[in-house]
């Protein structure tokens, strides 16, 4: 739903032609990636409050601190638990289990991101795995960004599986009151489909030519992995921890608590029970530290696309587009999926997923009576939901988890350009709504 402000432009301009144009720019400024993506946002939300299209309040209210709540507690969550040694002892082990062969590694750690993302959502699922990954391809030598990559596309195609994996998913679910089971009935089958794709894209595309000195291989091979924990521990904390966080995550809707709340409380316990002991000014170092190491980067770029993306919601620009979606399909219920289904995947490749979702969902309730009733239209609700979720994958902004991997990537010395990714990612993301169309002509239509 639209907010309840009226924004007052400079000169008297419209606020969509504003809020449009400075979105284009900072989409221009990412691509161009000769500024770092967190200093374009913020200058980028800076200037649509300054040109009027928001005010202060507004735009904070723009900003989806869950979102971010949630991101800072996983990172500094991830940030204690590799002090004890804990992704070393998990990266040796997966490449032992590969017997070091880069392609077999590649599909282990794609299904794994793929299957957790189901439980839990692909932001924390990424902000896990990419650690691991990283340790790994150190190991072995051998260029991380392949991994990263498809670990992206694997945690968005995953999160669209359940109810819980992927924020629009839960908000489609909560609005039009479809539950866990349902998201599992309709949507899973075709993911999996989807995935299976995806790994084999990833093989021919990389898998199949990556190799690793034999030397290399069997240093791996040898390795201890018992000896990479340095801190046993902090290991049974950090583990601890994380797995009630993680339990609560797939028990949110049942204890009522935001994802954010439940982050930030394993952070703030982590860090008492790494601390408690140690005198104040040791405490003081590691608690330092611990915040030096969240990626600051990541979560400035987030708040201020955010602010960006809500000017063009408040403009009303969100609205129109999605109207006219929906309003171009007449009774014709077939082809309001198709146009919801592509119409979202591009959209969401462009903007972030979630304002669009939440324009969406009222829409097409209110489109109900058009095509028979609220329980016609329930394939309209897994075209939107296969539409927002994969879409996300058509471009580095497209989806939270992206963002994520990359500001990782970055900060580990790996580049994760815009250009790049998409390259690679849009053709994917293209095939992956190709299969989804003809799923739901041959289910639903």
């Amino acid at each position: 739903m639209i907010p309840h402000f009226t924004p007052h432009v400079l000169f008297g301009l419209d606020p969509i032609w504003v809020s449009t144009a400075m979105l284009c720019l900072t989409y221009g400024a990412i691509v161009w990636d000769q500024v770092n993506r967190a200093v374009v946002a913020l200058i980028a939300a800076g200037g649509v409050v300054l040109a009027g299209a928001l005010d202060q309040a507004e735009a904070l209210n723009g900003v989806d601190w869950n979102t971010i709540g949630t991101l800072t507690g996983l990172m500094i969550i991830v940030s204690i638990a590799q002090r004890s040694g804990v992704f070393q002892y998990i990266a040796i082990r997966s490449a032992q289990l590969a017997r070091a062969h880069p392609a077999a590694l590649l599909l282990l750690l794609q299904l794994v991101t793929f299957i957790v993302s189901a439980l839990l959502n692909n932001i924390t699922t990424v902000l896990l795995v990419a650690p691991v990954t990283l340790a790994i391809t150190r190991e072995l030598r051998i260029p991380p960004y392949p991994f990263l990559f498809g670990e992206v596309l694997a945690s968005n195609i995953g999160g669209a599986a359940t109810l819980i994996g992927d924020p629009p998913n839960i908000m489609i679910g909560s609005l039009a009151g479809l539950d866990f089971n349902a998201f599992l009935v309709h949507v899973a089958p075709v993911v999996v489909v989807i995935e299976a794709v995806q790994l084999l894209f990833t093989h021919l595309v990389w898998g199949r030519g990556a190799r690793a000195s034999d030397d290399n291989r069997q240093r791996v091979l040898a390795m201890d992995a018992k000896a990479a924990v340095v801190d046993r521990p902090l290991l049974l904390q950090s583990v601890a921890v994380l797995a009630l966080v993680i339990a609560a995550l797939i028990f949110q809707t049942t204890i009522r608590l935001e994802s954010a709340t439940l982050a930030m409380g394993g952070a703030a316990l982590l860090m008492l029970l790494e601390n408690w002991q140690h005198h104040p000014d040791e405490q003081a170092d590691k608690v330092s530290r611990t915040f030096t190491e969240v990626e600051w980067t990541t979560i400035f770029f987030f708040i201020g696309l955010f602010i960006v993306v809500h000017a063009v919601e408040v403009s009303g620009l969100l609205q129109l587009v999605a109207g006219r979606l929906v309003a171009a399909t007449g009774d014709n219920l077939a082809m309001a999926g198709a146009i919801i289904l592509w119409g979202s995947a591009f959209f969401s490749a462009l903007i972030d997923n979630i304002p669009f979702v939440a324009t969406m969902i009222p829409l097409i309730k209110s489109a109900a009576p058009a095509y028979g009733g609220p329980r016609q239209i329930e394939p309209l609700w897994w075209c939107l939901s296969l539409g927002a979720c994969l879409g996300g994958n058509g471009t580095l902004i497209g989806a939270s988890a992206n963002l994520t991997v990359a500001g990782i990537a970055e900060r580990n010395g790996v580049a994760f350009g815009f250009v790049k990714f998409t390259l690679y990612a849009l053709p994917m993301m293209i095939v992956s709504i190709l299969i989804c169309q003809v799923y739901v002509w041959l289910r639903y239509f």
